[in-house]
């Protein structure tokens, strides 16, 4: 009898500690802040994160555009978003951010039809799972994780200060921290890094990266009425395992992705709980004045030391 207790008040606490976990620890967003006549593009949100912050955006009463790279994956998102949020102006563009020229052709096509641009949401990115190099030759998750951003941001900035106030928006996380300096950060973006170095810390970098654009660019637009902010989602149920498992090089790698789905998914927060921080930077009322930061459970949080070095910022935007 006693054995059974200690296992009933066991299984109680765990389950008591999964739900907090999971659903309360997360902070949600709690602006009221209204949308309307705006106009807000989230990259990659046809899933995930992506796709619930185009919701509650559509439902504020935002003209949001997709930029998604898969049309097929596109339409039945576009459908469900309209649905949930009830509103009719969501549209979907093509972009792939692993290629230039589909930057510029979105990037053209936007300012030719567009008359205006609000908020800038930077959340398209994929896992350090998934090897590979652009058609260019560059490495794929350095330049869909940081050079795409990077690219569209500067094709879209004109008409965002047009547009000010307003909002660019990066979404970044806590994995950054797995670079630990300077040497380390140009060190793994070497073709002949070791692979085992490369395949966890190469995220850590994109994702170093993603902070430090938006720490010097907020510098850089004080006086425009632009602001700019990086932050991680948390740890948070999308496809991006999935999609590691899907493209990984080995059937080993697969098989610990696999395991990796298996034990982590009850632990990870629902994409609802995770696209609360990106939605309280695109509407909440005391962004502009932290211009720069990063944020983490609608609040600012603290980056690594490397990440909030000004100095190794702006060296890094000048060599970029």
């Amino acid at each position: 009898m006693v054995g059974s207790n200690i296992w009933a008040i066991t299984a109680a606490v765990f389950g008591i500690g999964f739900i907090y976990i999971k659903y309360f620890r997360a902070q949600y967003c709690r602006s009221k802040a209204k949308l309307t006549g705006k106009t807000v593009i989230v990259t990659g949100g046809n899933a995930g994160i992506g796709k619930t912050t185009a919701i509650d955006l559509a439902r504020r009463g935002a003209r949001v555009i997709l930029a998604c790279r898969n049309p097929l994956k596109a339409g039945p998102a576009v459908k469900e978003i309209r649905e949930r949020s009830g509103s009719q102006n969501v549209v979907f563009r093509q972009l792939d951010m692993a290629s230039p020229d589909s930057i510029r052709s979105f990037a053209k096509r936007f300012l030719e039809e567009e008359s205006r641009l609000d908020v800038l949401i930077n959340n398209a990115g994929i896992a350090d799972g998934i090897p590979g190099v652009t058609v260019e030759g560059h490495d794929l998750i350095m330049w869909v994780n940081h050079y795409g951003p990077f690219l569209l941001t500067h094709l879209l900035l004109n008409k965002l200060k047009e547009s000010a106030p307003s909002r660019i928006i990066t979404v970044s996380s806590s994995m950054h921290s797995a670079v630990k300096n300077q040497d380390e950060f140009f060190y793994i973006r070497q073709k002949n890094a070791e692979p085992g170095t490369r395949t966890v810390k190469i995220y850590g970098q994109t994702k170093t990266a993603n902070i430090l654009f938006m720490r010097e660019l907020a510098k850089r637009l004080e006086g425009t009425g632009v602001t700019t902010c990086s932050l991680h989602p948390g740890y948070v149920q999308t496809n991006a395992l999935q999609s590691g498992m899907e493209n990984a090089g080995s059937a080993f790698t697969r098989w610990k992705l696999q395991a990796s789905i298996v034990v982590l998914w009850p632990f990870l927060m629902p994409p609802e709980a995770g696209a609360q921080t990106t939605i309280y930077c695109a509407v909440d009322e005391s962004v502009p004045s932290l211009s720069g930061r990063y944020f983490t459970g609608c609040q600012v949080a603290k980056e690594s030391n490397l990440a909030r070095d000004d100095a190794f910022a702006k060296n890094f935007m000048n060599t970029v």
